[in-house]
């Protein structure tokens, strides 16, 4: 770990990387810029951990709202060029809503420009390491994990947490992605890992207990896929509320009833559930219950707000 600062953030936002440069090289990389709501803190946070070195370099692992959402804030204060994964550039260019997934899950995130794509083909060096840009669908289908093989560490993003990992986005919308992430758990198991840097959460070096924790999960998500819709619903209304802090009752089911993720998961698995607005609002009464979210009067709040 030695040349790494791994800044560890709380929800909405992703963990940051800065790989600091080696003598030969011209700046420090940073991988994931976090959630937009929280950009001014990760720019204070990273220009902290640069202690005056340029930033040479921000990297993407996927392009979800919570790793990319600090980009065009980075940017505009460092100049640094923007590489995401394989394939996505064009997309970010197009700001294309039947790719990128904001707009389908009622997220935030600014708008930027992304002038360079990883390759899966060479090693990105940064560190004086060379990071090998491995595909790692399931969570997202076009998320990379980085893996410095010489050290034996794994930026895994959301791919492999200590104790779980991402949502399966795929599934959220009716495409199949569960293999996609045995897949890559099966990929991780073969890697000579000594120390795993997650997307969120502590690094870790007990990689077989977190892949063993992480496949029991998945495997009950693959017998019953309800409960992975269910999961997937009340995290992106937990988002939302994080993402607005509060917002009244009424107000925060017409979000959800209008958001295009509830409405295709409902349809696909829950449509027998009856009324979607009533349904919706049982759900926020189990979040409520659960003391995910809190009430106060008509607003709907989120629990850290208060």
């Amino acid at each position: 770990m030695d040349g790494l600062t791994v800044l560890e953030r709380g929800w909405l936002s992703s963990n940051n990387i800065v790989i600091h440069p080696a003598a030969d090289e011209s700046g420090a990389v940073l991988v994931d810029t976090s959630h937009v709501t929280h950009a001014e803190q990760t720019a204070t946070l990273v220009a902290h951990a640069l202690r005056g070195a340029p930033l040479a370099r921000i990297v993407n692992t996927h392009l979800h709202s919570d790793h990319c959402g600090g980009n065009a804030t980075l940017k505009a204060a460092y100049g640094a060029p923007i590489a995401v994964p394989p394939g996505l550039r064009r997309a970010v260019a197009q700001w294309d809503p039947a790719v990128l997934n904001y707009e389908a899950s009622g997220q935030l995130c600014e708008r930027f420009v992304a002038d360079e794509e990883l390759s899966v083909d060479e090693p990105m060096r940064a560190g004086g390491r060379d990071w090998e840009v491995l595909p790692a669908p399931g969570h997202d289908p076009d998320a990379v994990i980085l893996f410095d093989r010489a050290n034996g560490v794994l930026i895994s993003a959301d791919a492999l947490w200590e104790n779980g990992f991402g949502a399966v986005f795929p599934e959220l919308e009716g495409e199949p992605g569960f293999d996609d992430v045995g897949a890559v758990f099966d990929l991780i198991a073969t890697l000579p890992i000594r120390v795993v840097v997650p997307g969120h959460g502590s690094p870790f070096t007990d990689v077989p207990g977190a892949l063993a924790r992480a496949r029991r999960r998945l495997a009950g998500f693959h017998s019953d896929p309800q409960r992975h819709a269910r999961f997937g619903i009340k995290m992106l209304i937990k988002y939302h509320l994080m993402e607005v802090r509060r917002q009244p009752m009424d107000e925060l089911l017409d979000w959800a009833v209008h958001t295009p993720y509830l409405h295709a998961i409902r349809q696909q698995h829950f449509e027998a559930q009856g009324d979607a607005r009533a349904w919706l609002s049982a759900l926020v009464d189990e979040l409520l219950g659960s003391g995910a979210l809190q009430r106060e009067g008509e607003d709907v709040v989120d629990a850290v707000a208060r």
